[in-house]
């Protein structure tokens, strides 16, 4: 091996932290591939790969020298990692212990396919999950399912509730990424997860008011109020906290309904019923997934307005993060709903941010597109959309927007 992969920074740091690859000691003008790989908790490889022309003193910095094919094209100084993609297909990459970083693998290989040579250089690269001095606390107070991730330092700090989706289980890397940005976060479960009902029959509204409850109470978070960050189920779970709980300061939803759905909403004496749909309305792409973006029925007609969740009454802000290429949910036309309802109602309009050729996961920062997985609880394949390219520009922008 003749050449030097450099690392800006040379050890390890955060996932959502952005890594300046180079490499030296090559021949002027060479062409050479970069590889990326990294296994999963379950030992799933993920794979990317780009080809390159180093400059006229044998040097190559992928901050400004262009991919000229492979996994992508164009400056794309991160694109070995939103490019990933798995090598057995239908898979997504989800970090499960986020107390152990992701180590990824990166080859300069000899040359352009189909006339590839032999490994020039190597290096690995590790991306972890939680910032210097961050804590991570399992949570099991009273019904209270979760992870609380706490800041270094004294606090108090300001707080959120995370959820995911409709997938169940514990879902921690999100929570303790923004914990690394001066956040108390709870990752908080509410199916499929140690003693919690296995599906989403019928939801209660108290238990997450219990988790509204730990955090304003925790000495670590700074009241009077908490935030809420959901996506997809968990978005219009936290619609309905926001709606019906005291002390929720705003509220951020991905690619999420405006209605209840999936299974019917308790409160005291209140239910709202879950959006109806018709499973008969799905469609089967050409690669045999399932599209299930028309089964929903429309919660403006009048049947289904019991469905909906009264945004009006909420006290905080809400901002609707939109994958414009969704093919679970019509995120566009719910966010459309939500701002006409809080205007009728003379409240503020919420902040809505559109994002092209993005489909419905969209993660933090640097995780690879996942078009299609096989759903957790469906137990088959289902295709989400989005494009790669556009995927990880919208990744970039939630961040920062955020």
């Amino acid at each position: 091996m003749a050449a030097t992969v450099t690392l800006e920074p040379a050890g390890r740091c955060r996932w959502d932290e952005p890594v300046r690859i180079a490499v030296r000691g090559l021949a002027p003008g060479q062409p050479v591939t970069l590889s990326a790989s990294l296994r999963d908790e379950k030992g799933a490889l993920f794979r990317a790969h780009a080809r390159y022309c180093a400059d006229a003193h044998g040097q190559l910095d992928l901050e400004r020298a262009p991919a000229l094919g492979g996994s992508f094209t164009g400056l794309e100084p991160m694109g070995l990692l939103w490019a990933l993609e798995p090598e057995k297909p239908l898979l997504r990459l989800v970090k499960r212990d986020v107390q152990t970083p992701f180590a990824v693998e990166l080859e300069v290989i000899d040359g352009h396919d189909p006339e590839a040579g032999g490994l020039l250089g190597r290096a690995v690269h590790e991306r972890d999950f939680l910032a210097p001095g961050v804590r991570r606390e399992p949570v099991r107070m009273g019904r209270v399912r979760a992870t609380l991730f706490l800041p270094a330092g004294t606090g108090p700090f300001p707080g959120i509730l995370d959820l995911f989706g409709s997938g169940g289980g514990l879902c921690e890397y999100r929570a303790s990424l923004l914990a690394g940005h001066g956040f108390a976060v709870l990752a908080l479960a509410y199916f499929r997860f140690e003693d919690l009902p296995e599906y989403l029959n019928n939801m209660c509204l108290e238990y997450f008011e219990e988790a509204v409850d730990f955090m304003l109470q925790h000495p670590k978070v700074k009241g009077p109020s908490v935030g809420l960050l959901g996506f997809s189920k968990g978005g219009d779970l936290c619609l309905s906290m926001a709606s019906f709980l005291k002390g929720i300061t705003a509220t951020v939803v991905i690619n999420a309904c405006v209605a209840n759905t999936i299974a019917p909403l308790h409160y005291k004496d209140m239910i709202i019923p879950n959006l109806s749909s018709d499973p008969g309305k799905y469609k089967i792409t050409e690669s045999g997934l399932l599209n299930l973006v028309d089964i929903w029925n429309d919660p403006m007609e009048k049947p289904n307005h019991r469905s909906l969740i009264p945004l009006e009454k909420a006290q905080g802000p809400f901002l609707f993060i939109v994958g414009m290429d969704d093919h679970n949910w019509k995120s566009e036309f719910y966010a459309q709903i939500a701002s006409e309802r809080l205007q009728a109602h003379g409240k503020d309009r919420p902040q809505i941010i559109y994002y092209p050729g993005t489909g419905h996961c969209i993660d933090p920062p640097y995780f690879p597109l996942c078009r299609a997985s096989v759903h957790a609880v469906l137990d088959q394949p289902v295709f989400y959309g989005g494009e790669p390219k556009a995927h990880s520009r919208a990744q970039w922008l939630k961040e920062v927007e955020a």
